[in-house]
């Protein structure tokens, strides 16, 4: 019963902002109030506070939604045999999740956070309004039907989405825009793991949004909110519970650096194998059955022979990390055909740790909704507690508590798959109150970011963005190029001129022309040349000369040309190469688009980094 109040006020909350966005009258009358009652930082930590309240609202939602189709498929399955079904509900998941991404949705939802950090560098923090809803819904089927993905991402995608459209329904400018998806992002990992610092810090290091007393507290109102709330909606319960049995000592300093380098490894295990499955996938963009089959069939099959596999796989880290006897952890041997066979515990970890990445990509390559947070989480879980037990098994110097490197083992993964080793660190201690290993999580976190760095220098969801030179980040210079929208710097009031118009007819162009440059194009609007028209100042006044000079004859080649995707950094790279005043923009078939001023860059660029630096 709360749980579907929850989801007919979240609902009711989003077709009200829905129909507000179609009352401009009723918005203006608004605005004129705000602008006359509210100060602008008043009204963005009121509305940090609004992006928590609905951040939270969106993680309770979408939990329970899942919690209730997961007990109602599976609540009566047998613990001591296989289950038949796990090779079903699955492929049943994935495809009533591509049906209502296709029909009702009718956009792309997945890859969440990487939408976000696209959204933030390439479209002004603007995110659809679909976004509110949409993935809360899409993720549920597929996470609740058995998708081996997580509900963080869809949850940070709607928290953003959430802040992002009310700074969009009041106007806000973009730098203003940002800090509220910012404030989404944040309030929804606060909201979902009831860690405000956490969400605090994945804001910052996962988003790259600057530390500024300007951004600062509304993140933090927003992440205070969120946590408050989800703790008045489920009470005190964690999703992880962990009680610390044996105190760190320095002795273990040693296999706490060789776990976070294995952790490292199987980050980097996870990023590229991801990143391959995800590529073959791409092959069958038009043939969604077809991906729906080769997923299907993956998914469904690891889930049938490893149903730790099944979901989030939250129930399987906290056996890990409350597990005290070998009968307690010979409990994820349960529902699979290993069940009876505690010999093959070893043996069963670590395949499910190599085939979780495949069970991930399955899920979203088949048509599922869902993110990478949650099986980073799992993976280093799993690979903590293999970790120790190879480790005591060979009796490798000293002792080392496997729940303890379980949970190590996931600030790890999770530091080498986001490249974010402080929301590792702040992350699982708040989420386990594991503040006592404190050190030894520093030690892991650190240790797993450096080796994958000397691989991947960017995290699973930026790295693609990093590619194009559309990532934001916290380098000033950088993060404001790549605000920076070509489109909006390109002068399109041009005069173009034919090769053979003569100079007495050029005259009447340069007359009207707003910049030293004639193109000259032919009829398909190719650029042919350009001509200075102060490089023909001697010709130009004399009057006896226009019919004896046409186009051709005057113009020369451009300095250098620039495509109409041509990142901002290498725009600024090529002014200063060439130090012209004027460079030409072409299309894939050097058709023109127009000109760039050097002067109206520069000033731009001046005004944006005088802006972003403000506090």
């Amino acid at each position: 019963m709360v749980s579907s109040f929850f989801i007919r006020t979240f609902v009711g909350v989003m077709a009200n902002h829905v129909r507000e966005i179609d009352s401009p009258k009723w918005l203006q009358q608004l605005l004129d109030w705000r602008d006359r009652n509210v100060s602008d930082k008043m009204f963005l930590l009121i509305l940090a506070f609004l992006v928590g309240l609905l951040s939270a609202v969106a993680a309770f939602v979408l939990h329970g939604l899942i919690n209730q189709i997961v007990a109602l498929l599976t609540g009566r399955f047998a613990a001591d045999s296989y289950n038949w079904l796990y090779l079903v509900y699955p492929v049943v998941g994935i495809y009533l999740t591509s049906l209502f991404v296709r029909y009702i949705v009718r956009d792309n939802i997945s890859h969440g956070i990487t939408r976000i950090l696209y959204a933030i560098s390439s479209n002004r923090s603007r995110l659809k309004a679909h976004n509110t809803w949409s993935s809360v819904i899409a993720s549920a089927i597929t996470i609740g039907f058995g998708g081996s993905v997580g509900a963080e991402a869809p949850i940070v995608l709607t928290g953003s989405a959430i802040g992002s459209n009310l700074g969009q329904l009041f106007r806000l400018d973009n730098k203003t825009l940002m800090t509220l998806v910012g404030c989404g992002a944040a309030g929804a990992i606060a909201g979902i793991f009831k860690a405000p610092i956490a969400g605090l810090v994945f804001t910052l290091e996962v988003l790259m949004i600057d530390l500024t007393m300007a951004s600062l507290l509304p993140i933090l109102v927003s992440c205070v909110t969120a946590t408050c709330f989800t703790y008045v909606f489920s009470g005190n319960a964690v999703l992880f519970t962990f009680h610390l049995d044996s105190d760190w000592t320095v002795e273990r300093v040693p296999a706490c650096i060789l776990l976070g380098v294995t952790c490292g490894l199987v980050s980097l295990y996870f990023i590229r194998t991801m990143n391959a499955c995800e590529d073959m996938f791409a092959r069958f963009k038009d043939k969604p059955y077809v991906k729906l089959v080769i997923g299907g069939i993956i998914l469904s099959t690891l889930i049938f022979v490893f149903p730790s596999l099944y979901g989030e796989g939250y129930h399987s880290i906290n056996l890990l990390l409350n597990g005290k006897t070998e009968a307690d952890w010979n409990q994820l041997l349960d529902g699979s055909l290993f069940y009876g066979h505690p010999e093959f515990l070893i043996l069963y970890i670590g395949m499910v740790v190599l085939t979780k990445v495949f069970a991930t990509s399955a899920t979203n390559g088949g048509g599922g909704c869902g993110g990478t947070f949650a099986p980073s989480l799992f993976i280093g879980c799993f690979t903590g507690f293999l970790f120790a037990r190879l480790w005591n098994i060979h009796d490798i110097g000293v002792y080392v508590p496997e729940k303890n490197f379980a949970l190590l083992g996931m600030a790890g993964v999770m530091s080498g798959v986001m490249h974010a080793p402080l929301t590792g660190i702040f992350l699982i201690a708040e989420i386990t109150s594991g503040y006592n290993l404190f050190m030894p999580l520093m030690i892991v976190s650190v240790s797993a970011y450096l080796t994958i760095n000397i691989f991947e220098p960017h995290s699973i969801y930026g790295m693609r963005l990093a590619r194009q030179g559309k990532l934001v980040t916290h380098h000033t210079d950088h993060a404001v190029l790549t605000l920076m929208s070509l489109d909006s710097v390109i002068e399109r009031d041009f005069q173009a001129v034919d090769p053979d118009m003569e100079l007495g007819q050029m005259v009447h162009k340069i007359s009207r022309s707003r910049n030293s440059v004639l193109p000259v194009t032919d009829a398909a609007g190719t650029l042919l040349g350009e001509i200075d028209i102060l490089k023909i100042r001697h010709v130009v006044f004399r009057t006896e000369l226009y019919h004896h000079f046409k186009a051709h004859q005057l113009m020369v080649e451009p300095a250098a040309t620039l495509g109409d995707d041509t990142p901002m950094t290498q725009v600024m790279k090529t002014f200063e190469r060439t130090q012209a005043d004027w460079l030409p923009v072409l299309d894939s078939d050097n058709h023109l688009k127009g000109y760039i001023s050097r002067k109206r860059l520069y000033n731009m660029y001046r005004k944006m980094v005088h802006d972003f630096s403000q506090e």
